[in-house]
């Protein structure tokens, strides 16, 4: 199990190898679709898209969450273990709906969504090392794809999910 300084720390560093990758390509790069498959750019959309939502719950008093979603009935699960859920998830079809769903993105809107991406990254890392290591795996979140999370689950998941999308767009034809 990762703490939360570990947890911060694996965050800023996956997050900084997305945007790094993605800061290096051209706007052909940014916007191809090969194979009909998401650009660059809608990556970096559904990885904002991704992040915003974990602001509130974050810095929302826990008796909140508990009144919103519950506590969790079990431990949380290693990091690695969220991994194997969520690939198994993925290889039975599992995919980004609703919200999460990016639209086509311009070359243009480029840097604007990297800042945003790096700014949603710190405020998370700093409500991150507010937490109290036993809030982590008391509290759950909803997941559209992988169901009930414990807040530290939910963050394993966040980091897994940029190594995941940067290596999509490291294998592109």
């Amino acid at each position: 199990m990762y703490n939360r300084n570990e947890i911060a720390l694996q965050l800023d560093e996956k997050v900084s190898a997305f945007v790094n990758y993605i800061k290096t390509l051209s706007q052909d790069e940014f916007e191809a679709t090969p194979n009909e498959k998401w650009s660059a750019g809608q990556n970096l959309d559904h990885m904002v898209k991704a992040i915003e939502p974990l602001q509130l719950p974050f810095q929302l008093p826990k008796f909140m969450l508990k009144l919103m979603f519950g506590k969790a009935n079990r431990p949380s699960k290693t990091y690695d273990e969220l991994v194997v859920k969520y690939k198994r998830k993925l290889a039975e079809g599992g995919k980004a709906s609703g919200r999460f769903i990016p639209p086509v993105i311009a070359f243009e809107n480029k840097d604007t969504l990297i800042q945003t991406y790096l700014l949603q990254k710190e405020k998370l890392i700093k409500k991150i090392r507010k937490q109290n290591e036993t809030a982590l795996d008391t509290y759950i979140l909803p997941h559209p794809l992988l169901g009930k999370l414990t807040l530290r689950e939910m963050l394993y998941f966040t980091i897994y999910h940029n190594q995941h999308h940067l290596e999509l767009l490291k294998n592109r034809d």
